[in-house]
Order: structure tokens, then C-alpha cells, then sequence
């Protein structure tokens, strides 16, 4: 059971030993705007250090407290095991979503990165 789908009193606290690196990604994911997507690559990219993996690694363990619906795969499928919460995000959101397929499983869209990918153009100033 990953961190994220603990109740918010059963999540251990972070604030004090968060790794540097950890503290940077969830700063990402705060700035990205409601019904806009970056992928753990363009995360790392933004970054300038790291990789997918290791983003997705932080957000796996600390990620519960920001926006995690709004760090996705790059391929646009919801992150499994957290598909219908995510997508509750999605849709009060208006993030642009593709209709599933009949052969996709369970039937729940994906994300229509070519719309909802965020580049970080609108980015907060103050970013190092």
C-alpha cells in the first residue's frame, strides 16, 4: 500500500527529514496548475537532475500531500491502483481526457497528453 492512499492522520511526517531532492519534485507538482499534467521526465527535466524513476520514487512516498494526479505517465494511463480517484481530479478539474477504448481495462480514459501536458511556460517565478 503506497503512502499516498493512507488517511492524512496515518501518514507519517515528512516536514523535518523530507530529502532536498523530495523537497524540490512536490514544489513541481504545487506549481502545476489545476487541469494540467507534467510527466515524471518532464519533472526531472524541469528539474535539471534526476529521472522518471526517481521522480515517481518521491512521489510514490511523499507525494500524497501535493497534487499527485497532476504527475502522470507519459503515456497518458492513470496511475493504477488510484485510477478513479485520479480521474474524480480530472474531471473537477476539466482536464482533458481521451474516451477508452472498449478493449481498456475497466474502461477508464486516459489523460489526452497532447492537451493537458504542461510545459511549465506559466511557471511561478522565483524557479532555480
Amino acid at each position: 500500500m503506497s503512502e499516498q492512499s493512507l488517511p492524512d492522520d496515518a501518514r507519517p511526517e515528512y516536514t523535518d527529514t523530507l530529502p532536498e531532492y523530495a523537497e524540490r519534485v512536490l514544489e513541481v507538482a504545487e506549481l502545476i496548475p489545476p487541469g494540467r499534467v507534467m510527466t515524471y521526465g518532464d519533472v526531472a527535466e524541469w528539474l535539471e537532475e534526476g529521472g522518471p524513476r526517481q521522480v515517481g520514487r518521491v512521489m510514490a512516498l511523499y507525494g500524497g500531500a501535493v497534487p499527485w494526479w497532476r504527475v502522470v505517465r507519459a503515456d497518458g494511463v492513470l496511475l493504477p491502483g488510484h485510477e478513479l480517484r485520479a480521474l474524480d481530479h480530472y474531471r473537477v478539474e476539466g482536464t482533458p481526457l481521451k474516451q477508452a477504448s472498449r478493449a481498456a481495462e475497466g474502461h477508464v480514459p486516459r489523460l489526452d497528453m497532447r492537451r493537458a501536458r504542461w510545459d511549465g511556460g506559466e511557471r511561478a517565478e522565483g524557479h532555480t
